[in-house]
């Protein structure tokens, strides 16, 4: 399978409801699911390329799923932009593993998540109460941990919302890589692969960003103060996760620093830490070496 099917399920809301996009890769039928969540203003498509490689290199059938987060993508908009956190993101995953495990019983679940799909991954994996239709596997975070850098969030907070008008594809991604040389060297091709599922058409003509720029409203509302007591709630979900569980950071990451990946390889799962060179926040899981080391960790026995 060279292309994903682009599906939807209906996620309740206090509005009355949203759908949420998410593309299949693999056999829909595969008691293996692999679920892989993008970060804060990315969307499932970042994960052609790592799908494409599983599903060829899975031993046995597998299916990857890589949702549209709401608001993003091919996914509803909220109505209420304070919606746009977590724990609506954690309600509509749920609602989405119900919906895959009546289409076809999960007998193994592992999680992918870049950034905001890692915190994503994190609740799941690490508050055992919640109603899953089989505990995590196998957990991949990528570039996030129970603390993250203020500064990194006030750079962010610079650029999120701004979503743009551009007259092509290619001066959308160059507009994009001016904030994302973070991601690490790519090669024109890769990029602008990356870049396709980022745009959407603008009802004014050329294209636009792909998300609803609301999703910055509850970000711009997080304090320094905020941002450091909910690091205690995120490491006790930490110390919560028995699951296997791989950390990637990149090397120069601004998100996740070197002391916090470190402590993370000594509390809960005790992860496994690559880094990955000239790199900061966050791997793309592009480049044939991150794949490798996702792939042996997700696929080996």
């Amino acid at each position: 399978m060279t292309e994903p099917t682009l599906n939807y399920v209906p996620c309740p809301d206090a509005a009355g409801g949203h759908r949420m996009a998410y593309w299949q890769w693999g056999q829909a039928s595969a008691p293996h699911l692999l679920v892989c969540g993008h970060g804060l203003a990315r969307q499932g498509r970042d994960f052609d390329t790592l799908a494409r490689e599983l599903v060829a290199r899975a031993d046995g059938p597998i299916r990857v799923v890589c949702p549209d987060v709401v608001g993003r993508g091919r996914s509803d908009w909220l109505k209420d932009p304070m919606g746009y956190q977590i724990p609506t993101y954690v309600g509509d995953m749920l609602v989405l593993l119900a919906e895959l495990h009546q289409q076809a019983p999960i007998g193994t679940l592992d999680w992918v998540g870049t950034s905001m799909g890692g915190l994503i991954g994190l609740v799941l994996a690490g508050q055992l109460e919640l109603p899953m239709p089989v505990p995590v596997r196998r957990l991949v975070l990528n570039d996030v941990g129970p603390v993250i850098e203020w500064r990194a969030l006030q750079r962010i907070g610079e650029y999120i919302g701004q979503v743009g008008h551009f007259d092509s594809v290619q001066q959308a991604a160059d507009a994009m890589w001016l904030v994302s040389a973070s991601f690490g060297p790519h090669t024109p091709e890769q990029w602008l692969a990356l870049s396709q599922a980022m745009v959407r058409p603008s009802p004014q003509g050329g294209f636009t960003l792909h998300y609803d720029p609301a999703i910055a409203v509850p970000l711009r509302t997080v304090t320094q103060e905020a941002a450091q007591q909910g690091e205690a709630a995120l490491w006790q979900l930490y110390d919560a996760v028995s699951c296997e569980t791989l950390l990637l950071r990149g090397a120069l990451s601004d998100l996740l620093s070197r002391q916090t990946a470190e402590a993370m390889t000594r509390r809960g799962p005790k992860a496994r830490l690559v880094e990955i060179e000239g790199v900061g926040h966050a791997p793309t899981l592009i480049a044939q070496e991150q794949i490798d080391v996702v792939a042996s960790f997700l696929l080996n026995p």
